[in-house]
Formats: structure tokens, sequence, C-alpha cells
């Protein structure tokens, strides 16, 4: 028995399921979990010896690197002052100020721990904002696992076979509207039904959790002009995507301005940090200067806030974006076999269905499963980590190589 199995025999006897997220116990993709003891720039290290170049980065937030001198700097200088206080500090003002330096015209932000909890605020901010109850959302986009959301989720629910939650009411879920991605009609009939109803249509701009769905920039327009329309605010789940094509957000890829945006991995640099961003006229609705309740013990942690502020201090001086568009277009010219890979900016996905890749969830196959599993116990045994589902991405990270994507696609 490896050491990997006799971890996980453990934690099954202790954890429900055996780990702390779902995806992480390899069920997808068969096999044992691998435990990991230490990473170090692109490359993460087991508890068998084993060292693996990473391509999962903690599910995105590790654009520099594992470990990265800087931000570990910051970490234990933070950590000699104190884990937390419960009180305000300087360092939510330095981290809310980093932020909204990369989204301008926006006037407030509101420090939280995980993407699910920003999304969840966001989406109660629009409904006192609005006045409206209904929220439109769009098949395949993951948004966290609040109640309302799980409803023709991410991939975590595609990998396993399920299209919603058990234990989720069906009132919870009642004033969620889904429609499918890339579908203008669909749209335009779903505002028409419902446009007079709805506080908010909420995105991923690239939906990035059940494959790379990479989305025409007019189709967002278009959501945009609906959404105005009717009077119902546009949120930009930016979870993954906030600050990871530049310093900023994607709005400034597609031109396209949402009215409230949630943020998370990259703003906490590996520790937990997520936020929601927006106008004065919105995020002041929340208490103590309005009405709109959201609270957390670990809101605004110093420790976590120095992770945050250490890794936009680096991505603020460019080098890492650059260096990432050098991986891009080396990533590109790679000669890549019989796999599909699909690239947007620094995310990367294998896709191994036939024809073209797929924009809408709709298009993911799950005949491909059993390819990519045998795709990924291969990288897995050959050095390589990616993600273990076939519909979830990978990433490329400041600390990665021209030899690292060439022993990927190799």
């Amino acid at each position: 028995m490896s050491i990997h199995d006799a971890l996980f025999d453990r934690a099954r006897g202790v954890l429900a399921g055996g780990v702390s997220s779902p995806v992480r116990a390899f069920k997808s993709v068969g096999g044992t979990p691998r435990y990991v003891s230490r990473g170090r720039g692109a490359t993460m290290f087991g508890e068998g010896g084993e060292a693996w170049t990473d391509f999962c980065l903690a599910w995105g937030p590790l654009i520099l690197g594992h470990a990265h001198p800087e931000v570990i700097e910051a970490v234990q200088r933070a950590v000699a002052d104190g884990l937390a206080f419960g009180t305000p500090t300087r360092a939510e003002i330095e981290l809310g100020e980093r932020i909204l330096s990369g989204y301008p015209g926006r006037d407030r932000c509101r420090l939280m721990c995980t993407g699910s909890e920003a999304v969840m605020t966001a989406l109660r901010l629009a409904r006192a904002h609005t006045g409206r109850e209904r929220i439109l959302k769009f098949s395949g986009c993951y948004h966290g696992c609040a109640d309302a959301m799980l409803v023709k989720g991410g991939s975590g629910l595609v990998s396993f076979g399920i299209g919603d939650s058990a234990g989720v009411p069906a009132g919870a879920a009642a004033d969620t509207v889904v429609v499918p991605l890339d579908d203008e009609e669909a749209l335009a009939n779903a505002f028409a039904q419902h446009g007079h109803t709805l506080a908010a249509a909420i995105v991923e701009p690239v939906p990035a959790n059940n494959g790379l769905l990479v989305q025409r920039p007019e189709w967002l327009r278009r959501l945009r002009e609906l959404c105005s329309a009717h009077g119902a605010l546009l949120i930009f789940d930016e979870v993954i995507t906030g600050f990871r094509f530049h310093y900023g957000g994607y709005e400034r890829v597609v031109d396209v301005m949402p009215d409230l945006v949630t943020l998370g991995k990259i703003v906490g640099g590996g520790l937990p940090v997520s936020a929601v961003v927006g106008p004065a006229a919105i995020l002041d609705r929340l208490s103590p200067a309005g009405s709109v309740y959201q609270a957390g013990t670990m809101g605004g942690n110093p420790v976590a806030l120095a992770a945050g502020n250490a890794t936009l201090d680096v991505l603020s001086r460019g080098d890492v974006y650059r260096h990432l568009a050098m991986l891009g277009e080396a990533f590109d010219a790679m000669p890549k076999g019989k796999v599909q890979w699909v690239r947007h900016g620094p995310i990367v996905w294998p896709w191994l269905g036939d024809g073209a890749p797929p924009r809408t969830d709709a298009g993911l196959d799950p005949a491909v499963k059993p390819r990519y599993n045998e795709l990924f116990h291969r990288w897995l045994n050959s050095g390589v980590y990616f993600p273990p589902s076939a519909f979830e991405v990978g990433f490329l990270c400041g600390s990665h190589t021209v030899g690292d994507l060439e022993k990927l696609v190799g």
C-alpha cells in the first residue's frame, strides 16, 4: 500500500468522503488522490517524495506559483504580529485600494473569505437594490455552493453525474431562471418573460468551471444591453478571471462593464480572500452603512490580506503578465498530437471530443471521460499534475517555463 492509499484510508475515517472538496477525491478519474506536502514555484511535492509540475495551482489562486518569496515574506511578517484581531486593519484598506485600482469607475468593495460568500452577497445586494427577487443564470456556469446557484452548475456536478444538489429546497431555486450560454434567442425570450422580475443576471464572463467555454464578446454585450433595458443588474463572477488576464477585470477584454463583480482566488494569493466590487450606490447598502446584512469573523483576516496585498503588488509591476503572454504564444506554437487544446489567456483545457471545442455545456460529451482519465494518469505518472476532472481547466503561472509546457503537451 502506498503512502497515498494509507492516508486516504485514514482520511475516510474522519472526513466526509475523505476530502474537504469533492473533486479532490479522484472519483471522476479513478485511483487514489495524491497527498501533497509542499510546493515551490511551478512544482508540487508529494508525501511519497514525488515531484509534479503543477497546472492546477490550487484551482487558480497561485498565479505567481507556489511559495512566491514576496508572498511568503509578507505572510510571515503578518503572522508574527498576530493571526486575527476582529478589528479593522490597515491591510484591508490597502487591499481594497489595490483591487479598486484595477476596476476603474468602482467606488467600493467588501472583503470576505470565499467566492461562494461573495456571490451570495452580490445577489442579496442586487435584490435589495432593485426590489426584485429573481436571478438569471446560465447553464454550465458555477457560482459557488449557495442554494440558489446549485442549478445547472459546473464541473463538480457534471463529474458526479447529477444536475443539482440534494438538500436544496425547491423554494430556494424557484427564483433562479436558467438560460443556455451563447443563445441570443433564449436570452431575449427570458428577458421578455421575466425581465420585469429580474434583480440580476450573473455569469462567468469566461465559464471555466465546466470546460473552458469561451464566450463571444457580442453575446456578453447583448446581455449587458438587456439587463440595462429591463433594470436588472449585471454581475460578472470573476472569481477565476479577476486579475488573471491583466491587472484588473475581464470587462476590459470584452468592453462590457458589469454593475457588480465577485472576486476570489488571485486576490487572496493562496489564502481565503474574496470580494464584491461595485459602485457606492449599491455597495453602501451593506451594513453598517445600509440594511443589507453581511458579516463574518474571518472577513479581513490580516494574514490572508497580507498574501493578497503581496500578490497584487507583484502583479501590478506587469512582468508576470508579460511572462504569461510569452508562455501563451509558445504554447500555441507547440505541436500537440491528438489533443485539441483550448487556450484563453493563461487558462488551458484539453478538449478530447470530436469537432470544434464547445461554447456551451450542451456540447460537453461525457464519453470523453475515459480518454481524459487515461491522459490524466499518464500525466501523473510522468510528473505533471492537471486537475482530476475532464471538465476542469488548467492554469499557467509566473513560475512556469516553456519546458514545463512542452512536458504538458508532449
